[in-house]
């Protein structure tokens, strides 16, 4: 409980820290109070997630939420990344990103000079939404397993304990799930240690992840995201800090890095959660409009127009005027945080549990309604600064500027990229309302919109501020849009793509492209290039999103075993599988024959202990040219001989062919009680019936966890390998009957497989966007 404490602590903290800082504002001498509470509760933020950290590690599965996401079979790195597997982990390494992200706010603020007080009233409010969500009251991460009543399977629970008489009212049947679980609650405890047992000691394993967590990027895609999430705070908090001191000139210098930031870290998370749904998963792509992944897209979306917005004003302000967009300025910026709001209300409320593969499951209608009541506080706040300082922000807006001008062209684009967020958004929020929207609905909306949005980058570029002269522009532009028209003809030629509106997106890509490399050969200063830098990677990126999307080619085949068969000109075979991973997992040989010469591809399939279900990791073979992505679906093997796995409960007879196989019971030495008190092994005997007619043979074999045990019959033929047991009255085997007949057949291996033509283009789009943020948050901060 003493990580409850600090959360406790780091709560009240924050508003303690809150309230000395409003007095400061109002010109009190609480300033060093108010730093005092900040740090008080940094502090209990980093001192609760080492504890959590140290249970973790350390195998602490008397606590719920080690016991439900960690488990001693996972490597550090992915022991590590249970931290943040589950909601209440997630939130306390997103508080603990907020609270590092305010003392760094707090420093700059002391050293620039700006309000310290009206900052950090914006920002820790950012902060305490998290606490709130990870408070005991709430979604406590240090509860303990019995804190409320749980049902455990016994396979997570010490066997040498399991026969203990202090269990013997608390295990139960689970006959549905063929299981036998323990009842865990307080009672169970008062029993235990009355009889001198510890928890942890009847503990003796975790969950574990969920094997698609089970990932490299499990390690990176949640912290990156998360720390996205808390970036976007930051742009949150200038925007409330700007209207409260009613002061709009500054808040531009300070603001506008950190919203570069948010871009580059939030983008970041997202198309890592992107590359991993295709390269690991098996989704088949990178994208599936998913409504929870949408709802990071979304803020992200308003993110970039903010930027672009910001830039307007930035270039447009003077010594005694702010510039111009600025109510639209503080609204994205507080809008870009409560869409996060807004995404962590979907996928924590439980409202998608049955739309989305990424939501948690429903956690009830009290943190539904706690959620929902931050999301309308938040959106409040912004609304209601806005509105309340309307009459003394200057009106100043589109008017001020000519139709033909880079600003213009700048502020529609922003424009355009809202409009998309707004469909985006409709479409993610639709099964709030009991409805679901199609794939096909997001093309729709945003096909149009991306295509105007690609023609506006490039042609802002030949733009000047405030005005410009027609003629002057055509005559900077028609080199570049001739050499564009080429480009985009020798596409269509090679790829044979004639749809009009994708021609037209190909054609403001490649026109992106263009426009944007000339420009840096012409500012000739790397730190000036950022921008262009990104564009060029947008105009790459959309060229690889559209040619794969349309030229790809996918065939679902069923592979007899060295049988050749033909895919997309190419020659495939499948040759077999072998055991990976200790025999957890069965990697599928298959051979592609391409003009370069063969290639072997293994995809791999394996049931999940975590949840008995049929698990499939696709293989691709990347090439700049084209991945050809292979997902493996069923496999069927061979009938040489008869295979079956089956439960034997204990004095129940199970009949295979001619011949009964009956589990009496597990024999146990006498001094067995004893020696489980006191932590001992000994051996456990399992006594096997086999009866054929008149023939009736008893078998005594020996157990151990963890180990096959094979046995055979010579009179009956009868073969089968003790596979798993549960001491409080069942065991699973492996039944091989070599008296049943069966006709031979080959193994069949079932794929889905796919060419997708330039997919490459995307992720090298995507590393050049990065390296031109990286570039413009480098030289923006050198700034602020």
């Amino acid at each position: 409980m003493l990580g409850s404490i600090f959360i406790v602590i780091a709560l009240l903290a924050s508003f303690y820290s809150f309230y000395n800082y409003y007095r400061s504002y109002k010109g009190e001498h609480t300033l060093q109070k108010a730093r005092i509470g900040y740090h008080a509760m940094s502090i209990s933020v980093i001192v609760a997630s080492v504890i959590l950290l140290y249970l973790i590690i350390t195998h602490q599965y008397q606590y719920d939420y080690v016991f439900s996401y960690s488990s001693s079979d996972l490597s550090f790195g992915l022991l590590l990344s249970t931290f943040f597997a589950g909601q209440q982990g997630s939130f306390l390494l997103w508080a603990l990103f907020g609270v590092i992200i305010g003392l760094t706010l707090m420093s700059h603020s002391q050293k620039s000079g700006s309000n310290e007080s009206t900052l950090m009233l914006g920002f820790i409010p950012t902060v305490t939404f998290i606490l709130v969500m990870i408070s005991p009251l709430i979604k406590d991460p240090f509860a303990y397993i019995w804190s409320s009543t749980s049902y455990i399977d016994t396979k997570y629970l010490s066997s040498t304990l399991l026969n203990s008489p202090a269990l013997k009212n608390f295990l139960l049947n689970d006959t549905e799930n063929q299981r036998t679980v323990l009842k865990v609650g307080e009672e169970l405890i008062r029993a235990i240690e009355y009889s001198g047992i510890q928890i942890n000691q009847l503990i003796v394993q975790g969950k574990g992840l969920n094997p698609m967590l089970e990932s490299f990027w499990m390690q990176i895609h949640p912290p990156i995201l998360f720390l996205g999430f808390a970036l976007a705070g930051v742009p949150f908090a200038y925007a409330v800090s700007s209207l409260i001191k009613n002061e709009y000139q500054k808040w531009i210098n300070n603001a506008l890095p950190w919203v570069i930031a948010t871009i580059l870290v939030l983008g970041l998370g997202i198309i890592i959660g992107g590359y991993w749904a295709y390269g690991v998963l098996g989704w088949g792509g990178y994208w599936a409009w998913d409504p929870v992944e949408n709802s990071s897209l979304v803020p992200w979306i308003v993110s970039v127009a903010l930027l672009h917005t910001m830039i307007i004003q930035k270039k447009s302000k003077s010594e005694n005027k702010p510039g111009s967009f600025v109510k639209t300025n503080l609204l994205l910026a507080g809008f870009t945080f409560v869409l996060v709001v807004y995404s962590t209300f979907l996928t924590r409320s439980g409202i998608l549990s049955g739309t989305s593969v990424h939501s948690f499951s429903d956690p009830g209608t009290f943190i539904y309604n706690v959620l929902f009541g931050f999301l309308i506080l938040f959106t409040l706040a912004i609304i209601g600064l806005v509105y309340y300082r309307r009459s003394e922000i200057e009106p100043p807006e589109i008017s001020d500027h000519k139709l033909f001008s880079r600003e213009i062209g700048l502020f529609y684009g922003s424009m355009l990229l809202i409009a998309s967020a707004v469909a985006i958004l409709f479409g993610t929020s639709a099964p709030i309302f009991g409805q679901t929207v199609e794939i096909e609905f997001y093309t729709i909306m945003n096909l149009p919109l991306v295509i105007l949005m690609s023609a506006l980058i490039p042609l802002s570029l030949y733009l000047n501020w405030r005005s410009n002269d027609l003629i002057q522009f055509f005559k900077r532009t028609i080199v570049t849009v001739l050499i564009t028209s080429l480009g985009v003809a020798i596409i269509v030629f090679l790829t044979g793509i004639t749809e009009f509106l994708y021609v037209l997106l190909l054609f403001s890509s490649v026109f992106t492209i263009i426009a944007n490399i000339e420009f840096m050969f012409q500012s000739k200063n790397l730190k000036l290039m950022g921008g262009h830098i990104t564009h060029l990677g947008f105009g790459v990126f959309l060229i690889g999103v559209v040619i794969s999307a349309l030229l790809s080619y996918e065939k679902e085949m069923e592979l007899e075993k060295e049988q050749v068969y033909s895919f997309a000109g190419n020659s495939i075979s499948f040759n077999g599988y072998s055991p990976i991973e200790d025999g957890k997992k069965y990697a599928f040989d298959i051979k592609i024959k391409e003009e370069s010469g063969f290639k072997t591809a293994k995809p791999v399939m394996y049931i999940a202990e975590y949840n008995n279900s049929l698990m499939r990791e696709p293989y691709i073979l990347t090439g700049f040219i084209k991945d050809i992505y292979i997902e493996p679906l069923s496999f069927e093997p061979g009938n040489s001989a008869n295979r079956e796995t089956v439960l034997l409960r204990k004095g129940m007879p199970h009949q295979i062919g001619e011949v009964t196989v009956t589990f009496e019971k597990f024999d146990l030495p006498e001094d067995a009680m004893q020696k489980m008190m006191d932590g001992e092994q000994f051996d456990i005997h399992a006594i096997i019936t086999i009866d054929k007619g008149e023939y009736s043979k008893q078998t005594d074999v020996i157990l151990v966890q963890g180990v096959n045990k094979h046995v055979y019959d010579e009179k009956t033929k009868i073969s089968f390998e003790i596979v798993s047991f549960d001491v409080a009255g069942s065991i699973q085997i492996s039944i091989d009957n070599n008296n049943q007949f069966a006709s031979f057949t080959n193994d069949v291996l079932t794929v889905r497989i796919s060419e997708k033509p330039f997919i490459s283009l995307v992720w090298i789009g995507i590393l050049i966007m990065a390296m031109g943020l990286i570039i413009v948050v480098v030289r923006r901060m050198s700034f602020s």
